[in-house]
């Protein structure tokens, strides 16, 4: 039986480290590992001193320079217990470790050529003996020593306190970080590495040296990083008062990393593909993705870092507020509108089917067998969701009072969500008290609205039912505290002034409705006709609004607010397929609002192009019960070649004025263009004839930007295979050695639509461009297979089974990455008869199968459960 952690269980370490002196010895075969720490005792009773230790080979320990007789310590599979170190004492342990064998990526290992470490949650334990959690902070003293000419470049965190060289060709690196921090946020680099510098001056007066190491050759590719991490600082300061507080600030880009990056203190470590990207070589969302997490794993430093979590279970303590920085640093450097909707459509993609089947748990959850597993949707972005209702409403002046209260109250300190609300309370104009429910319950609420107008008062009674899932163990849950943002719309979309019966709404002067009931009526007087009700604009609430009375015509055409145009057009587009798949043709009136769009001249592109696009086959398969993919996947091609046949001149004569292949800028209006042709071309090439072949072949040949070539590719790869194979020779000689660039093919193979996919991954399996000990390869073949709905689920199972086959193979080399794979099954719960079995069958062979990870079970367990 695998243990379960419970936040119930939390009790303070009774011991803390003060300070931590590492040095590292590396050699080609191993590491050796010397770690003295001062421990003070923080019970009054005399107890053992328990030490984190996770694989390792132990050399020594000695106390107070003791060396320890074995009697007076033991090891256990869990880590080092000395019997009796006292109340104050000086604890040495030495370990060997061997980075090359490190296959799961936690810990310390190699990438390539380059050493580096990966602590979160429970790395550390891997390269030391350590009360490795976070609620135990320290002062970190690294001295990294390794051969000169193989590893010129030592890093770790804090600042540079002193190198030199020794006689037989070694070097070192003597770092020291003043701020204490717990062990998940130490870090170490050893390479040989090109960089980039620049200087950052704080509004404090301080200069900053700012490094980004990549592989050499690979400078250029890392100026983007740079320009996002100066505007990130910038914007911290302007918005948060938040000043970066050491001397130098390192980043460091690796190709094999389980994550995106990682917010070590002074020193991140990131995922290559967030870090390198030119025009050439990387699309428009690579280019915004890398802008987001360069910012993210920056504003760690004072939410996350300066002020970290007490335990796992405050998790999104740090990951969901600064999501929720992230994305609104996101919406200042381009569109509000446009970030919006992406910030959402990534909430529903992911976390609403996380919510809706068996592996929901809260953003705080109160237990866990391994904590890996909660590094999720629902802890990031429903977090960040939580988060944002708060500053919805506090308002932008009372935020950040209260984020002010919450930096000068806890720095150093290890905290709770309890904690981030008691600040969030002392400046709210209301009781936090049952909005904290968002912290402790699962499930994505329901809103089911309806209203009725008398013309003859001039009346609109609006009622608001919240429904609350119980949770997944069979638990009823409680209506929530939750902001929804409103307007009335009268005639071309003018917002009507609101006069509202009721008086216990302190946040009505802003167009916000406060509901804390299951079942609450609003009394709407002093109109003139009948309005256009607009609700959860901008997204204000996370919750699955059901509005049948919405008028989905007006608010599509005319809301100025942006999402609820968007919302209003995939609501419009997502009813017109369900009738799709119940034989009908497509709705003329969906056809007309789509045209209105389509000739809209006076909109930004972007925000067009999202306007454009149909609900995906993942947001489909949400409003089925049972889900039966197949009908999905038929009233969207339907519905596509209806789009097309209707709209195919004007369609064409916009595509040719938006496209300029050799233009490759960066700024909004060209990103705009390109977001806006690729849709139009992904609507023309479901005809399958020469004209938008030949189209989709050019802008593959002439395009400079990769965004173009790639969105072609992707294109002939699902319309016209064989007109793509060529295209898809090219590629690859072109980019082979590119390891980045190759995820991008891997991926059209995997998520293409056309027959014989399966085999086809296979076959790329065994290319030698893939590597399987590579997450991002992984991800991009094996991931974008479990993605691809025509595929995964194949009607004779095939897809399912080969799934099940790479998790089994995967959870012996990096559990971490089968445990994510293992999600594609999330919707089990939910599937019809026949897919469910196949299903059943693919999972239980997971489970039978011998030495299984603690990762991997609690994922399939519960998904079997459910």
């Amino acid at each position: 039986m695998m243990k379960t952690i419970k936040l119930s269980e939390y009790q303070q370490p009774d011991y803390r480290i003060v300070s931590t002196e590492l040095t590292f010895e590396i050699f080609e075969e191993h590491t050796l590992v010397i770690n003295r720490m001062r421990v003070e005792r923080q019970s009054e009773m005399s107890k053992p001193l328990q030490l984190d230790g996770d694989r390792l080979e132990l050399l020594c320990v000695k106390v107070d320079d003791v060396k320890l007789p074995a009697e007076a310590y033991e090891r256990t599979e869990e880590g080092l217990c000395i019997f009796e170190p006292g109340t104050h004492a000086t604890v040495q342990v030495v370990t060997k470790i061997y980075p090359d064998q490190n296959t799961e990526l936690e810990g310390l290992y190699r990438s390539g050529g380059i050493f580096c470490t990966q602590c979160e949650p429970h790395g550390f334990r891997r390269i030391t003996y350590f009360i490795d959690r976070p609620d135990n902070m320290s002062i970190f003293t690294v001295k990294v020593i390794a051969d000169k000419a193989d590893y010129p470049v030592l890093l770790s965190n804090g600042n540079l306190q002193e190198e030199g060289d020794f006689p037989d060709g070694r070097h070192y690196a003597l770092w020291h970080d003043p701020f204490p921090k717990p062990s998940y946020l130490f870090a170490l680099v050893a390479g040989d590495l090109g960089h980039i510098r620049d200087d950052f001056q704080t509004a404090e007066g301080k200069n900053v040296v700012l490094n980004i190491y990549v592989d050499k050759g690979n400078e250029a590719r890392a100026q983007h990083a740079m320009r996002a991490l100066k505007d990130a600082m910038r914007w911290d300061e302007e918005h948060y008062g938040r000043c970066y507080d050491l001397d130098i600030y390192n980043i460091v880009a690796v190709d094999s990393f389980n994550m995106g990056a990682m917010e070590n203190k002074g020193l991140n470590i990131f995922n290559s593909h967030y870090v390198l990207a030119d025009e050439a070589t990387a699309t428009d969302s690579d280019f915004m993705g890398i802008e987001s997490v360069i910012a993210h794993e920056y504003f760690h430093n004072w939410t996350g870092n300066r002020i970290t979590c007490r335990d796992w279970f405050q998790l999104t303590l740090k990951e969901g507020l600064t999501v929720f920085r992230d994305q609104s640093f996101s919406a200042d450097m381009h569109s509000h509108v446009v970030q919006r909707i992406h910030d959402v459509t990534l909430l529903r993609e992911r976390q609403f089917p996380e919510d809706a089947g068996p592996t929901a748990h809260p953003i705080k959850p109160d237990h866990y067998i391994e904590i890996n597993n909660f590094y999720t949707a629902t802890v990031y972005e429903k977090g960040a969701e939580v988060i944002r209702m708060l500053h919805t409403i506090l308002g932008e002046a009372a935020w950040r009072r209260a984020m002010d209260l919450y930096f000068e109250t806890f720095d150093g300190q290890a905290v709770r969500t309890e904690d981030f609300l008691w600040a969030m309370q002392r400046h709210s104009p209301i009781d936090l008290t049952q909005f904290a429910l968002w912290y402790s319950q699962e499930r994505t609420p329901k809103l089911y609205a309806e209203h009725t107008f008398d013309h003859s008062s001039g009346t609109l009674m609006l009622k608001l039912e919240q429904v609350v899932p119980d949770a997944v163990d069979g638990t009823p849950q409680n209506p929530y505290c939750m902001p929804l943002r409103f307007a009335l719309l009268g005639h071309g979309g003018k917002t009507l002034p609101v006069y509202l019966s009721r008086q216990d709404q302190p946040l009505l002067d802003r167009g916000i409705l406060l509901l804390r009931d299951a079942i609450e009526t609003f009394e709407f007087t002093g109109l003139a006709s009948e309005p256009t009700l607009s609700l959860n604009r901008h997204f204000s609430a996370p919750v699955d609004l059901q509005y049948a009375q919405a008028d989905v015509m007006n608010l599509m055409r005319y809301d100025d607010d942006g999402f609820v145009r968007f919302e209003a057009a995939q609501t419009f587009a997502a009813s017109t397929l369900k009738e799709m798949m119940h034989g009908e043709n497509a709705n003329p009136q969906f056809l007309e609002s789509f045209g209105h769009i389509l000739n809209d001249e006076t909109l930004d592109l972007q925000f067009k192009a999202q306007l454009l696009s149909l609900p995906t086959v993942t947001m489909l398969m949400q409003l089925q019960t049972p889900i039966d993919v197949r009908p999905i996947l038929e009233a969207r091609e339907n519905l596509n070649h209806a789009i097309a046949m209707r709209f195919e001149e004007p369609m064409r004569r916009l595509y040719q004025k938006l496209h300029r292949p050799q233009h490759e800028a960066l700024d909004g209006v060209s990103m705009g263009e390109r977001a806006l042709k690729n849709r139009l071309l992904g609507y023309l090439i479901v005809r399958q004839d020469s004209k938008s072949i030949e189209c989709a072949l050019s802008q593959y040949r002439e395009s400079l930007t990769m965004t173009d070539r790639i969105t072609a590719l992707q294109l002939l790869e699902g319309a016209a295979p064989e007109a793509a194979e060529a295209a898809m020779r090219d590629f690859y000689s072109a980019y082979s050695s590119d390891m980045l660039v190759m995820t991008k093919y891997f991926s059209v193979i995997a998520s293409s639509q056309r027959p014989g996919v399966l085999e086809r991954v296979k076959v790329a399996m065994k290319d030698p461009a893939f590597d399987i000990k590579v997450p991002n390869l992984v991800r991009a073949l094996i991931g974008a297979f479990a993605r691809n709905p025509h595929h995964f689920h194949a009607h004779d199972g095939s897809g399912y089974d080969f799934i099940g086959e790479q998790i089994i193979a995967l959870d012996a080399i990096n559990p971490m990455i089968a445990a994510g794979l293992a999600g594609a099954f999330k919707t089990y719960n939910r599937m019809n008869d026949r897919s469910r079995g196949q299903m059943q069958n693919a999972l239980e062979k997971v489970m039978a199968h011998e030495g299984i990870s603690k990762n991997v079970y609690e994922i399939v367990e519960k998904i079997l459960a459910g």
